[in-house]
């Protein structure tokens, strides 16, 4: 069941880091390059509802999975590797239940992206959209990280 569960621990943080990887550097470009800025920040925003959750529910599979299948609770490591996923899943709840429902109200007070840039509700989904995205890329690395652990552990 261990060896098992192991499997699925490594499953999900390839599906983390590769998940969150391509919607952050291949689809969200791709998107923003083919559509006007209205039109590809609706289409993105679209996206999120399903991306949010997505990495909430990885993110607490795969700690759950790693307090399952971890085989040495005394190795240094393990302290670490727990706390990197609980990490994890921690910043995932503040985006889905703090910051994303945030974010969502503000955007739905500015009028166009493409015009109007001093515009208050703008500004502070712009301040909003940067603390979004260090998060989102504070979640991909601690999950690179998770992974690089993985691979060593078994050297």
């Amino acid at each position: 069941m261990k060896k098992f569960s192991d499997y699925l621990y490594g499953i999900c943080l390839s599906l983390w880091v590769g998940g969150m990887s391509v919607f952050t550097f291949l689809v969200t470009p791709a998107i923003f390059r083919s559509y006007p800025r209205d039109k590809a920040g609706e289409i993105v925003g679209n996206l999120f509802p399903s991306y949010f959750p997505f990495t909430l529910a990885i993110s607490a599979a795969a700690l759950l999975l790693l307090l399952i299948s971890f085989r040495d609770k005394g190795r240094p490591g393990y302290r670490i590797t727990v706390a990197l996923a609980s990490i994890a899943v921690v910043m995932a709840l503040y985006v889905n239940f703090g910051l994303y429902p945030e974010m969502r109200a503000v955007k739905q007070q500015v009028r166009s992206f493409e015009s109007s840039p001093e515009d208050p509700a703008r500004i502070r989904f712009r301040q909003l959209h940067i603390r979004s995205a260090v998060v989102n890329l504070a979640v991909i690395a601690d999950g690179f990280i998770l992974l690089i652990m993985k691979m060593r552990k078994k050297e």
